[in-house]
């Protein structure tokens, strides 16, 4: 089946910059290398360079995270953490003490209390960097892809992932997606997001990128890519492509352990590296480094992240990137395999890194630099490099002039109408139908008003969304019908089986939220089972499209993809289930049969409609 083209139109740049003036956020042109031909700006940055300590010069290089909600006044429990893992009480010692060029928000270090708590932080955090001696502003970084990594959650507006956009195939939406977050971020004080993400998904047992992916099209990613960086430095945020120089292809999860990609260097070519080529155009403000062993671009077996062939050689010299590179988190498997906490962010500067990025213990890290640029082993040259391609960006995103935000524009800004409206939009037009071979759906209220929703729920991305089975019952309830809610897990066990069959009884219909299903999993157990009560039974992929191979045969009456459990997606998909809207969406990634995976059950661009 065809492909389904957007009825959107393209966000022209009026468009963009009449948004940007409704919502108070700053639409800053934002390239990779402009400024580098802006010799008023390079005399002025390099005297500020000129002027710094090498302990200042240093720390620039490093971003760092740092538990609590305050940068000055943590609760004890965070001043505890911050003095075991990094030997301060405070973000504000932190930046006193080390002089970090950058702070990197997570929901687990309390950073992401509510808007208002994240914006003062953001101020309290720059506060404290112009307070010394530098006076140099902070890039205050976080991962916001949306789907299913999103550190940022409700009241501010949640947005369909990179693989649900990839199924809406709408550039428009990809952009308008990144514009709403980016513009989001920037009144909450968060300049620079680890998004999005340019891994070409061609695995799919890929356990660490999967549905972070736009797909496994290169062409499709790449043009998708090229959209949310224009839409995030649109909205005035540093955009970041990731995971230089791919990350699509593999069995293991560079957070426990070091991937290799047995690519050849034309495979690469043909399917990683148009991305990253695409977002080079689209000035990329920064690319992020990937923890895995690729043989053909180096074959010492050092990861990207320490290897000068990849990053100076291919991602500098060949691709002709001039921005800022940053390192995936250090404190990664894939990273720390191979050589020590001390040896690998000295490595990394030398490969061609400009950022340091959250190493496991700061203070052997940041000796570990000084030690090498005072032995020699470094020069301070180099160094200067990094931090003039930092200070650029940070200039380009107009940190110098006012690097505080206000209250106000969190109002205007986070969780508006407009946004949830327009996010709620998207999310209707990459829920994708599968199959329903009795044409059961959509669900009418006359015929199946009484449902039961089961199935698995995950833990939120956000820490602040509901459990997928409570947000659809919640969204079927909201839509005229009447829906009981019962969670059984990723795993049910017998009794949770048997308690859902019971449930059953009476039902019109049933809904299961389904979770990365495989052969031997309950979850299949637990289908098969509800199907042999005789009650229609709907099945939603949560995560992985790749599911519904695992389900065919049970006898189930339809399957759909929502590609991630957040209430936005939850949401669009029990409006398609009940003939609220259309399923638009179609498959991004082809899904392989379960019994011959050598053999598509259904292709890239499947998706039916009512």
């Amino acid at each position: 089946m065809p492909h389904r083209t957007s009825r959107r139109t393209l966000l022209t740049a009026t468009a963009a910059a009449t948004a940007a003036a409704a919502t108070g956020v700053l639409a800053v042109p934002s390239t990779a290398s402009a400024d580098s031909t802006n010799t008023s700006t390079d005399r002025r940055l390099r005297r500020i360079i000129a002027g710094m300590s090498l302990e200042e010069k240093v720390g620039q290089l490093f971003v760092m995270r740092v538990y609590g909600h305050s940068a000055t006044d943590p609760d004890q429990a965070d001043i505890d953490a911050n003095l075991k893992e990094i030997g301060v009480r405070t973000a504000a010692e932190l930046i006193s003490t080390y002089h970090v060029g950058g702070i990197i928000y997570f929901t687990w270090a309390h950073n992401t209390r509510d808007p208002y708590q994240i914006a003062e932080l953001s101020n309290g955090l720059q506060r404290a960097a112009l307070a010394g001696r530098s006076r140099l502003p902070l890039l205050v970084s976080t991962d916001q892809e949306h789907g299913i990594v999103c550190r940022v959650g409700e009241p501010a507006t949640l947005l369909p992932g990179a693989m649900a956009l990839g199924a809406g195939g709408s550039r428009s939406d990809t952009r308008r997606a990144a514009w709403i977050a980016g513009a989001e971020l920037a009144a909450l004080g968060v300049n620079q997001n680890y998004a999005p993400d340019a891994d070409v998904n061609v695995n799919p047992a890929n356990p660490v990128i999967g549905v972070r992916s736009f797909g496994s099209d290169p062409a499709s990613v790449a043009a998708l890519v090229a959209e949310q960086v224009k839409g995030y430095q649109g909205a005035g945020i540093a955009s970041t492509a990731k995971h230089f120089p791919g990350h699509g292809d593999t069995s293991t999860d560079s957070h426990t352990g070091l991937p290799v990609i047995n690519h050849t260097r034309a495979q690469w070519e043909e399917l990683d590296a148009p991305p990253f080529r695409a977002a080079i155009r689209a000035r990329i403000d920064s690319i992020m480094t990937a923890h895995i062993v690729v043989p053909a671009l180096d074959p010492s077996e050092d990861p990207a992240t320490l290897s000068r062939p990849i990053l100076t050689g291919i991602l500098r010299e060949e691709l002709g990137y001039d921005g800022v590179v940053v390192t995936d988190s250090l404190g990664m498997e894939g990273v720390r395999t191979k050589y020590g906490d001390d040896r690998v962010p000295v490595l990394a500067l030398l490969a061609g890194v400009d950022q340091l990025l959250n190493p496991p213990n700061l203070s052997v890290a940041w000796n570990a630099v000084l030690e090498a640029v005072r032995g020699g082993e470094i020069s301070e040259a180099r160094v200067d490099e990094s931090i003039l391609r930092i200070l650029r960006l940070k200039s380009r995103l107009g940190l110098f002039r006012d690097p505080f935000v206000s209250r106000r524009g969190v109002e205007r800004t986070v969780g508006s109408r407009a946004h949830r409206a327009a996010a709620d939009r998207i999310a209707e037009r990459t829920t994708t139908l599968l199959a329903d071979p009795g044409s059961l759906l959509p669900l009418s209220r006359r015929s199946h008003r009484n449902l039961l929703v089961v199935g698995a729920d995950p833990a939120s991305p956000s820490g602040t969304t509901g459990p997928p089975t409570s947000t659809l019952a919640n969204a079927f309830g909201e839509l005229g019908f009447t829906a009981r809610a019962l969670s059984t897990g990723t795993a049910p066990n017998q009794a949770k089986i048997a308690e859902a069959v019971a449930a059953a009884e009476g039902r019109d219909a049933v809904v299961v939220a389904t979770y990365n299903v495989t052969a031997t999993s309950s979850q299949r157990t637990l289908v098969t089972a509800l199907v042999a009560t005789g009650v229609p039974v709907v099945t939603v992929a949560v995560r992985n499209p790749y599911d519904v191979a695992h389900l065919t045969g049970t006898g189930v009456a339809a399957s759909l993809a929502a590609y991630s459990w957040t209430d936005v997606e939850l949401r669009a998909a029990a409006r398609v289930i009940a003939g609220h809207a259309d399923p638009e969406g179609t498959l991004p990634v082809p899904v392989q049969r379960a019994d011959d995976p050598t053999q598509v059950l259904y292709p890239v661009g499947h998706g039916l409609s009512y």
